[in-house]
């Protein structure tokens, strides 16, 4: 049987969550297939290339619908739905956060944070910066709560499962550190006027 790249991103995605990112393996892949793990180079050239298509389906599968219009607002919504989407699968935040990191996709959150931070009002030359900022409280947050769980479900923690997140106020926190410098920004340019 001959597969499609969106079949093989579909399986990879089910054996991502079955077994996590350290099985998700060409061999594992072709096996779940039943084809022969050379077969999926037919799709893709690596596994890396692999990886970073399976990041970005993580990401269109949870994309929301539309944004809203204060930039500030855009971020927690771009943020949150990161967040989300990572969750719903094992590793997800591993996964996503590694093929962001090696340029080979899941680019799109950056690229939406940038757009509404410019927005915002943000110096240009603070955007790139604040916008990985963002990322990376995501990115590590999704890590330490996917570990945690997985560490409680395997019995390796003796402390209760989490009940409630702080994801929210973390986001704030560092939302709050990027009004300040819009504000300082438009103080700047109010008294240069």
């Amino acid at each position: 049987m001959r597969y499609r790249r969106t079949d093989v991103v579909d399986q990879a995605l089910g054996v991502l969550d079955t077994y996590g990112l350290a099985d998700l393996t060409m061999r594992r892949l072709g096996a779940e297939l039943g084809v022969q793990p050379s077969a999926l180079y037919h799709h893709f050239a690596n596994k890396q290339l692999l990886l970073a298509a399976v990041a970005d389906e993580i990401l269109a599968r949870g994309a929301r619908g539309q944004r809203p219009d204060p930039w500030h607002e855009r971020v927690v919504s771009i943020c949150s739905g990161l967040r989300d989407a990572m969750l719903a699968y094992r590793d997800g935040a591993e996964l996503v956060a590694t093929a962001y990191s090696f340029g080979l996709g899941a680019r799109t959150p950056y690229d939406e944070l940038t757009a509404a931070l410019a927005d915002g009002g943000l110096d240009p030359a603070l955007v790139p910066t604040a916008a990985r900022t963002l990322l990376h409280f995501v990115f590590g947050h999704v890590t330490d709560e996917q570990t945690h769980l997985q560490a409680g479900s395997a019995g390796a923690l003796e402390d209760d499962p989490r009940t409630e997140s702080d994801f929210a106020v973390g986001l704030g926190i560092v939302l709050d550190g990027i009004r300040v410098r819009v504000a300082d920004r438009s103080g700047i340019e109010k008294r240069r006027r």
